[in-house]
């Protein structure tokens, strides 16, 4: 199978179960974001390997994936297999926020707004974050017109406070200082 396939030529693309949208339609808008997400984390992964940072976020990539999938999927009841198949699900969040909680023991607590950046591990966290951010409002933009489960808000909510929490922890086992604003 060739990478291109010329179909989305004009200006449109498939979505998974068929039917085809504008590259621009918020449903793409909302999937392309959490891809770029995914491709963050990613990066993120690769600078200043920390295995306890690193291992919290390969599962995560696996959400993003079915999370993207079920956004791209306007049959409701595919949406449910996708985010089974990711068991993205209220037990997740509750891991999310251990993950949070425990990066939270590593911290001095915050007294002030953090300046992004650091160590480049930390500032690759940082831009993954905001990415994050602007998945999250893409995704509530596309519950204006779509049927979604809150989960997946809930998901990328708690994901950006995990990021921020893991931003701060990859700055703390390097022996780098914050600025703070």
């Amino acid at each position: 199978m060739k990478i291109y396939t010329k179909t989305g030529d004009k200006g449109d693309t498939g979505l998974f179960g068929g039917g085809r949208v504008a590259k621009n339609h918020p449903r793409v808008e909302a999937y392309g974001d959490v891809d770029e997400l995914n491709a963050s984390i990613g990066l993120a992964r690769s600078i200043e390997m920390m295995p306890r940072i690193d291992e919290v976020l390969v599962p995560i990539q696996r959400d993003l994936f079915a999370i993207g999938a079920l956004l791209a999927t306007p049959d409701r009841e595919k949406m449910r297999q996708h985010l089974e198949k990711a068991r993205v699900d209220e037990a997740r969040i509750e891991q999310l926020e251990q993950a949070i909680d425990d990066g939270d023991r590593e911290l001095e607590p915050l007294r002030s707004f953090i300046i992004p950046g650091g160590t480049p591990k930390a500032a690759a966290l940082h831009v993954a974050r905001t990415v994050c951010r602007r998945a999250e409002r893409r995704v509530v933009q596309l519950q204006e017109h779509t049927e979604l489960p809150q989960l997946v808000v809930v998901y990328l909510n708690r994901l950006s406070d995990l990021l921020f929490t893991l931003a701060r922890v990859a700055n703390q086992r390097a022996g780098a200082g914050e600025v703070t604003w």
